[in-house]
């Protein structure tokens, strides 16, 4: 199973994991799990956390807590190892992952909003909050819809791919 090391990965492709990182990170993502996603996307197979350690100089532990974290957003897969209880790691397709967790917490800004307006604002706040509560639903709805057409499309693919 092909793994990245420092041998195979050339300059650009850690300046690559840099700005995945440099981008992630200001979303609420820590770095190591920024990183490491970065590093998973360019990954030719799963990767165990031993190397992933040593080609992202991080402690295993640190590889660990980001692996997890990465795998509840379902933007990474452990894989286990025939033979093995050492767990390997590597990208998903499910590309929206950050986006449904942002989509959840609009949703429900959206909400908390729109059905308290009433109860805790008058004149210009309360505008304001009702002009909040509409664009993060709104948002939610474009973020979801967006999601869905995507795997829509990934689905025909794959089915004409199939035939």
């Amino acid at each position: 199973m092909p793994n990245m090391s420092k041998e195979t990965l050339d300059n650009d492709q850690f300046h690559f994991i840099d700005e995945v990182a440099s981008l992630l990170i200001p979303w609420g993502m820590p770095p190591a799990a920024a990183r490491l996603y970065g590093y998973l996307l360019l990954s030719k197979g799963a990767v165990s956390l031993d190397q992933i350690a040593i080609d992202l100089e991080v402690s295993k532990s640190s590889a660990s807590v980001a692996a997890r974290l990465l795998e509840q957003c379902m933007l990474i897969r452990r894989h286990g190892e025939r033979g093995s209880k050492r767990a390997l790691y590597g990208a998903t397709e499910n590309y929206a992952g950050l986006f449904n967790e942002r989509s959840l917490l609009l949703g429900a800004l959206g909400n908390l909003l729109q059905s308290r307006v009433d109860e805790v604002a008058t004149g210009e706040a309360a505008k304001r909050l009702q002009d909040m509560s509409s664009l993060y639903l709104s948002m939610q709805e474009a973020m979801n819809s967006t999601v869905r057409k995507h795997a829509k499309r990934k689905h025909v693919k794959k089915v004409a791919n199939d035939k």
